[in-house]
Order: C-alpha cells, then structure tokens, then sequence
C-alpha cells in the first residue's frame, strides 16, 4: 500500500524471536557449537593462511573449499579453526589490528560474540572486518570500530544470513530514526517540520513540488522509472536510494523477481546506498520474494545495503506491537542487514472494524516507536502516513501544517 492511489494490502500476523542476553547490551550469542564456514564479502569463506596451524597465521577471505582450514566451530564464546583460535593479535584495541590463529588461551583478544551479523571481539568491543571491505581472495581480516559495513558482516554456521558487496557510503547516523510517508496536502512542509520527522519520502524520485524541511530519500517505484533521466535525477537528491515498492503485489511495482535483478546494477550504478525492494508481507518467509531476491543478489554480486519493509496489522490489542516488532526482527535475523520500517501501520483490510480506536493507536504507535528506537538494527522508520485528509482521516497525522490528531500527537512526541 503506498502513494497517493493507497492500494490495500492483506495483513499479516507474525511471531515475535526470542533473544539471547550476552553479558554486553545488544549483543548475542551464535549458535551453541555450531561448526563450518564463516562467509562474508562475495560469499567468500574466512580462512587459515596456507592451512598452517602455526602461531600467528593469518587469517584472510579466500574461496570457499570446504577444507578444514574454513571449518569453524562457534560456541558463543570463541571462534576456532585446526584447533586453535581467532585472537586479535598482541590483544590490541586499535582499529586495523590484525586478527591470528593462536592457543586458546581465554583472554578478551579471543573472545567472540555475534551481535546483528558482526562478530564483536569482547576485549576491544570492535568488530570483525575485510580490511578495506575489500572481498579479492587473501583479503586480511582485522578489527576496526563497529559501523554496520558490509565488510563487517557475517554468515555463521547455521545462520542463514546474505552478505552483500561493500555499500558506497556509511550508515545513516544515529538519531535520525524518525521519518514519513506523505502525498502532497495543504500545510505539508510545517506538517513535517512540527511532527519532528528527520526524513521523507513520497514514493517518487524527487520532491520539486513538495520540498520541506527534512531530508528527502527517493524511490524507484517500478520497472517503468528506470530511465536514464530518473537515475540522473535521483542522484542529485541526495545519498540514499529506496529500491521497488511492493513488487510482490500486481496491484504496486507487480514485478518478478529476476525483473528485480536484472535492473538492480542500474540502481546500483547511481553509486547511492541501496534499500532492498520494500516487499508487502512474508520478509522473512524462506523461497518468499525477498528471500529469492537477497539469493539471486549474493549469486550476482548486486549490492544492498539495507533492508526496507512494510507491515500492516489488523490485531488492534495489545499485543499489536509485539507482533510488529517480532516481524521486524525475524527479517534483520534472516539477512543481517540494517532495517527500514518505510510503511506501517494498523488497518483491518479484509474484517470490521477496519481502523482501531484513538487509544489503540496511539498506544500502538508510542510502544513501537519507543521499541524501534532501542533496536539497533532498526535505522529508520515511517509512519503510513503523513496526511490526515480525505479517506486518510483514520489514519493519519496531520490536518493541515499545525493540527495532529491523536496519533500525530503521539507521533510527535516519539523519537525525542
């Protein structure tokens, strides 16, 4: 459901993931035990040097063989291949120090926790990474400050995870979580202004005619504005790209999957950092669209740098929140990717009544707001949607540039 026709979607319900505390705040452990290869950048494996289980061995990307210099045992605790552990060498904390096989010895160098496809090394808090977030065969691996990169992100034994290639430009900066979704209504930039939103969007690749005073992120909707003239345009908007919207529905983008990737290197091409295409339900349902999308995007090398979604409830109690966010995890847990929330909302499409109540809602959007804030792996997220005009009313924010209703107060006042 997006832009201004606001096409109806089937709601889904989801299970929330249950998350296993590690000493340190947000971070968790791997599998107990698990043993095989550790993939990353290009689907390639992490590696002994020259299999030698010597002290001091590099340990490096190379081309996944399936010898036992690629099988790694992870238990929660320590990382270990031929015997031995991967150890940060001399036990340093600075950025760039090298990582090693070397005898298991306890130390913090030789500590390992899994915390949103990272692996955080415990005794310097840094995470694992391809120096340079580069994937050639020999790459060194190191530690350098946690950011989220590409670079940075892992496959464990038993993890069903899709590292990407390196994204050309960092992560959005903390503290810019709060966006929406909008057409073009009377008093819209003071509406977007005074709702406190630090992004937009508005499912077109610019904002010419609805300019306001908050960062604006383009979209490529469909096939259709993959032009030239668009991928030239958007690039002058600004860093970040969203790729297509709910192609998983005829009524939206209606795209096939290879549709997707064959386009994808054009979008990738415009050298902005690249949400996935914003599926409308099933994120993480394996052999679902997006699941076949993330596959065929490792198979070709295409690069994305962050997962966008949708999500529509119609269970107005509660438990609405716990259902949203469960979802919300389950995806990041699947791909190991950074989340945009880009549409959500409550809405009964299929029974009655087909809105909740002013308590509901605004409970809702107080409880999922306040848990996508404290989510790390949560970037950004946009309320459906920003206008409360015409057949909008029930749900959304804004009258006109300086009235909320119910839920625009409630909205308003999180993120701060």
């Amino acid at each position: 459901m997006s832009g201004p026709n606001r096409r109806r979607i089937v709601a889904v319900a989801l299970t929330s993931t249950v998350v296993t505390a590690l000493g340190i705040a947000g971070v968790t452990t791997a599998m107990a035990a698990e043993s095989g290869p550790v993939t990353g950048l290009g689907g390639k494996c992490v590696d002994v040097a020259g299999a030698s289980p010597a002290n001091g061995t590099a340990v490096q990307l190379w081309d996944c063989n399936g010898t036992g210099a690629q099988r790694w045992t992870v238990d929660g605790e320590r990382v270990q291949a031929l015997g031995k552990c991967l150890d940060v060498a001399a036990g340093s904390h600075a950025d760039g120090a090298r990582v090693q096989l070397y005898d298991c010895n306890g130390t913090g160098a030789q500590k390992w926790a899994a915390r949103d496809g990272q692996l955080v090394n415990i005794g310097s808090g840094k995470c694992l990474g391809a120096t340079g977030d580069s994937s050639a065969p020999g790459t060194p691996l190191q530690i350098r400050t946690c950011t989220g990169a590409a670079g940075q992100l892992w496959q464990l034994p038993g993890a069903a995870t899709v590292p990407t290639t390196a994204p050309t430009s960092p992560p959005v900066a903390g503290g810019a979580k709060k966006g929406i979704s909008t057409w073009q209504f009377p008093g819209l930039p003071g509406a977007v202004k005074d709702v406190g939103a630090k992004w937009y969007y508005n499912w077109g690749t610019d904002n010419d005619s609805m300019p306001a005073d908050a960062e604006f992120v383009p979209m490529i909707w469909d096939e259709n504005v993959v032009t030239a003239a668009n991928l030239a345009k958007v690039r002058t908007e600004g860093r970040t790209l969203l790729g297509f919207n709910e192609p998983d529905l005829a009524g939206q983008a209606g795209m096939t999957v290879e549709q997707a990737l064959d386009l994808w290197p054009q979008l990738q091409a415009t050298g902005m950092r690249l949400g996935s295409p914003a599926v409308a339900f099933g994120g993480d349902t394996p052999g679902g669209w997006l699941d076949r999308f993330m596959t065929g995007a490792r198979q070709r090398n295409l690069r994305v740098d962050f997962i966008t979604l949708h999500w529509y409830g119609s269970d107005f109690s509660d438990a609405a929140a716990g259902q949203f966010m469960g979802y919300v995890k389950a995806v990041h847990d699947r791909y190991r990717l950074p989340i945009w929330v880009t549409e959500y909302g409550l809405m009964n499409f299929t029974g009655s009544p087909k809105f909740p109540d002013t308590q509901q809602i605004t409970r809702f959007i107080r409880s999922s707001t306040s848990q996508m804030d404290a989510a790390p792996y949560v970037e950004r997220y946009a309320w459906f949607s920003l206008p409360a005009v015409g057949d909008s009313v029930d749900y959304g924010l804004y009258r006109d540039a300086t009235t909320p209703t119910e839920a625009g107060k409630a909205y308003r006042a999180a993120g701060n």
